[in-house]
């Protein structure tokens, strides 16, 4: 199952791709159009055409999990279809599959405490 973790990875690929396809399909999409290892745990969300549905694949370990999601009524909100990907946070990946606009959150930038020496 995908858990929120600080470390989790989201990938969202800004084109649209076929529905057509299944699991094996859009391993071959990250690994050649998004130049990612598709078995590293990273989380990668792909969009269709009608802007109403999602597919996101993730290796967790023992498989690959492909999962589906349509709205009924709605669209999702995505980012402008460029060449490449876009980068999500835990939170804006649970924002997009609820169907919510995730662009209007941003996680504020924190930067790293520093190391006092005596």
């Amino acid at each position: 199952m995908i858990g929120s973790r600080a470390d989790l990875k989201v990938v969202v690929a800004s084109k649209p791709v076929d529905f057509r396809k299944g699991v094996h399909g859009l391993v071959a999409l990250v690994a050649d159009a998004l130049e990612s290892d598709p078995y590293c745990g990273d989380v990668f969300i792909f969009r269709s055409k009608r802007h109403d549905r999602l597919k996101w694949i993730v290796w967790d370990g023992s498989g690959m999990i492909l999962a589906t999601k349509w709205l009924e009524a709605g669209r999702f909100t995505w980012p402008p279809i460029t060449g490449g990907a876009v980068h999500l946070s835990s939170a804006q990946m649970a924002m997009l599959v609820a169907g919510l606009d995730w662009t209007r959150v941003a996680p504020p930038k924190i930067d790293r405490p520093k190391i006092l020496r005596s």
